[in-house]
């Protein structure tokens, strides 16, 4: 919810939505992103895990990441908060999440369209239920889980938690209590979606089974003013290497080229607060801008490109 201070006077970040990650003074922007990039720069080869298990013969990761973005973080995501307790949308939090969206938020129309996200919400299940139904392991035919079940999961686990109120409280800043109704349950059941039950369950008995890699670090490294010096002073990382080389000619007939500013916004919700930076790096599948808000320190600031819009701002000089 904004104000953000942190990031705002921190790194000149007006970008709306969370999660943000910082390596260094590169600030990633939006899951898909941040999870390429800590593929990439904590590799396997490191002793680092990683969220695309090998199959032999066949690179699944384009539709693994697909099946993140174009499906859970959009039309299963929509469909999940669609089932958050009316009550939320009467608090200072619905008011954000008006600005957020770009309307205010009715909770009584919010309230009558419970039904019909829930038969959407089955409608999902329904669609994933003979592929999980069909096999004790995962998404796709790996040994260990994916970014798809990661990403099914998480959804899922928090649009049956916040049907029924878990979370709320905090969610609202304690103006709401946690007494909601189960309503997801006449939908998400054992008897319904035995698979997908059988795999929801088999997915919190793997993550339980993983060794605790948490390491004791002194009080004083974790402090954000020893955070700000240890970015002081960093290279930027660069793009992560997509599948392809920049398309020049694509790009350049738009002014997306290095050195112009720029506005990036979310092509969803969030568009009512830009982030206005000089392009840095221009690839395939991401962009690196320097933030024209100065912070306390320079960064570079990474978007993807899918899900979000990159504008030249007019007038704007090389």
């Amino acid at each position: 919810m904004l104000p953000r201070p942190l990031l705002t006077k921190t790194f000149g970040l007006t970008y709306r939505k969370i999660p943000v990650v910082a390596i260094g003074k590169d600030i990633y922007c939006d899951t898909s992103l941040i999870i390429e990039a800590l593929e990439h720069f904590f590799p396997t080869k490191e002793g680092y895990g990683s969220v695309y298990p090998p199959i032999q013969g066949w690179n699944y990761k384009g539709l693994a990441r697909g099946f993140a973005s174009f499906w859970i973080d959009r039309p299963f995501f929509r469909t999940t908060t669609g089932l958050i307790p009316p009550s939320v949308w009467t608090s200072p939090f619905g008011t954000d999440r008006g600005q957020l969206i770009g309307h205010p938020l009715d909770p009584a129309k919010l309230a009558a369209k419970i039904p019909q996200n829930l038969g959407a919400f089955e409608t999902h299940l329904s669609l994933l239920e003979p592929t999980l139904c069909s096999t004790d392991k995962w998404l796709f035919p790996t040994e260990t889980p994916s970014l798809a079940d990661v990403a099914f999961y998480y959804q899922l686990k928090w649009g049956t938690d916040i049907a029924k109120g878990k979370g709320v409280y905090d969610l609202t800043g304690g103006s709401v209590g946690e007494d909601g109704q189960d309503v997801a349950q006449v939908v998400f059941n054992e008897h319904r979606y035995p698979g997908v039950w059988r795999w929801f369950h088999r997915f919190e008995a793997h993550v339980a089974s993983l060794p605790d890699l948490q390491t004791e670090i002194e009080p004083e490294d974790t402090t954000w003013k020893s955070a700000i010096r240890e970015i002081q002073g960093k290279r930027g990382l660069g793009l992560v290497p997509p599948a392809t080389a920049p398309n020049d000619e694509l790009d350049g007939k738009r002014g997306i080229v290095e050195g112009a500013l720029v506005s990036v916004v979310p092509d969803d919700t969030g568009r009512g607060n830009p982030t206005l930076g000089r392009l840095v790096e221009v690839g395939v599948e991401e962009v690196v801008i320097r933030p024209e808000e100065k912070g306390e320190v320079d960064v570079d600031v990474h978007f993807p490109r899918v899900g979000f819009v990159v504008k030249r701002v007019e007038g704007s000089k090389l």
